[in-house]
């Protein structure tokens, strides 16, 4: 059913004064905040009407009203205002990420951090490695007489190492001319290009063969297998809330979410691959989101490289607007910040 336009305008004022204040709503709160031209009782009948499309509910008889899990969905497709960060706000965004973009490792951490601070909610992301990265640069390091150090960097200059085997017989020298032989066959391919390539080895360069199947190996791996990192911020910043306060279950089903980091990448690995907001309001729509939290993500990407999914997560009082808002400061600002560093 359509709601008219006094009823979405009542509904949007219950949730904004909800998400404000976590105290159910009375008419006679709307009509002194915001609709003072209204009666109380003409107010009160919307709200009626409102509670029986099932936008509302009523905890007693003689209590205000709160949203339900549909007006919270109604309210972020189409009701609440857009918000915009304060200049101190993107001030600290840029100051968090100054001098610091050219390594993504500390992007990812200082990304979490930010937006944890600035919305005061758990944040949770997903770090992920897109085949679609460069490489830059490759070298190889003796560790031990078979075991080696693979050193990659990509053109986000991320850099990531891993152990290799390597033939104990192998000099030094020869682990340096590998180095060299396997850094000039892969520096400018994309890490995605670089698997399979053992076929272009010819005869002469036979003896770096196996080194290269490792090298090869440990890229697939990177890209494919364990290449998601899982960061969390803020899990205390939970009981500044008083769903999870005041009721040691939903703390606890809360927890049971933030803690597990299988959940965690579950939840954020069906985000696409851009700056789009999802919001994901209460467990309907994903059976490890227990039913009174809500998740909003973005994923970032600079150049069609994707730089990791972030989310906000917290009750379903949650202020939208808000983390709306600085989930794409931050991913503007980001992108700027990485673009202007090429």
């Amino acid at each position: 059913m359509k709601l008219s336009d006094r009823k979405r305008k009542i509904l949007q004022y219950v949730v904004d004064d909800y998400i404000s204040t976590a105290q159910p709503v009375s008419s006679k709160s709307i009509t002194e905040k915001y609709m003072p031209d209204i009666s109380s009782a003409t107010v009160r009948s919307e709200l009626a009407g409102l509670e029986e499309m099932g936008f509302l509910s009523q905890l007693h008889t003689s209590s205000g009203r709160v949203p339900s899990v549909e007006a919270y969905k109604l309210y972020v497709s189409e009701l609440m205002d857009k918000s915009k960060l304060t200049s101190k706000e993107v001030g600290t965004i840029k100051e968090m990420f100054a001098n610091h973009v050219d390594n993504l490792e500390e992007v990812v951490q200082n990304t979490v951090k930010v937006i944890s601070d600035l919305t005061d909610y758990t944040t949770i992301a997903l770090s992920t490695h897109s085949k679609e990265e460069k490489i830059v640069k490759l070298d190889i390091f003796r560790h031990k007489l078979t075991q080696a150090l693979l050193l990659i960097v990509t053109e986000n200059t991320l850099i990531r190492d891993k152990f290799i085997n390597i033939p104990e017989n192998m000099s030094d020298d020869q682990i340096s001319e590998a180095a060299v032989f396997i850094s000039k066959l892969c520096v400018g391919r994309k890490l995605g290009e670089i698997v399979g390539l053992i076929d272009t080895i010819k005869d002469e360069f036979a003896t770096y063969r196996e080194i290269f199947k490792n090298v090869m190996d440990a890229i697939e791996e990177y890209i494919e297998k364990g290449n998601a990192q899982v960061l969390l911020e803020g899990e205390q910043k939970s009981i500044n809330h008083p769903e999870y306060n005041n009721d040691s279950e939903k703390m606890k089903n809360f927890l049971s979410v933030i803690t597990s980091k299988d959940k965690i990448a579950e939840l954020l690995s069906k985000d696409n691959d851009n700056i789009e907001i999802n919001i994901k309001i209460g467990g309907e729509e994903e059976k490890d989101m227990p039913e009174d939290c809500s998740l909003v993500s973005a994923t970032y990407s600079v150049s069609g490289v994707k730089i990791g999914t972030y989310g906000v997560i917290g009750p379903l009082r949650m202020d939208y607007p808000k983390v709306v808002s600085v989930l794409k400061g931050v991913g503007k600002i980001l992108e700027d910040m990485i673009e202007n560093k090429k």
